[in-house]
């Protein structure tokens, strides 16, 4: 997998142990990172995105679309599995736009994060199979396949799956965070 974090870092005049201390890993894991030697955690990408002020897949390679339809075709769609909370994202949007559509798909017993986290954004989840539950500012509720939640992102919130079975959704987000 390719990223833009060399590019990003550069146009905010940040140097490789500047991103690395404020994101809290080391030098040498952004160096691989850049040169296409390692494959970061989720939680890493997150660390970086928040220190470079982008959202998460804007780290990620993508075309530059001179039309003003973009499409993405079966295959091209970038995904990010991370293993500590049963979550994979695929990425059904092209970056650079207002709005971010993602799948994604968390596995019985899985969790978006521990804690509930905020970020200043939109969303609306509709929920494809399965069931999931949403937390927000402390309230919590259960959709099923076919329902769908409209959030402000800055209240804090995380998603899980209590069920037996694998949950798919799909996620609008305006402006784009992941």
């Amino acid at each position: 997998m390719t990223f833009r974090i060399r590019e990003i870092r550069a146009q905010r005049g940040l140097t490789v142990a500047q991103l690395a201390g404020a994101a809290g890993v080391s030098s040498g894991l952004i160096s691989q990172v850049e040169r296409g030697l390692a494959d970061p955690s989720l939680e890493t990408l997150r660390q970086i995105a928040r220190v470079l002020e982008v959202p998460l897949f804007e780290l990620f390679v993508d075309e530059e679309e001179s039309s003003r339809v973009s499409v993405m075709r079966k295959g091209e769609h970038i995904e990010i599995t991370t293993p500590a909370t049963s979550i994979t994202y695929t990425r059904l949007s092209k970056a650079r736009g207002t709005i971010e559509v993602l799948q994604g798909d968390i596995a019985p017993g899985g969790e978006s994060s521990t804690e509930p986290r905020s970020h200043a954004a939109e969303e609306c989840i509709v929920v494809v199979a399965g069931t999931l539950s949403i937390d927000v500012d402390g309230s919590t509720v259960v959709l099923e396949a076919g329902d769908s939640c409209h959030y402000d992102s800055r209240l804090p919130h995380r998603l899980f799956n209590d069920s037996e079975e694998k949950a798919t959704y799909i996620v609008a987000i305006t402006p784009p965070s992941y």
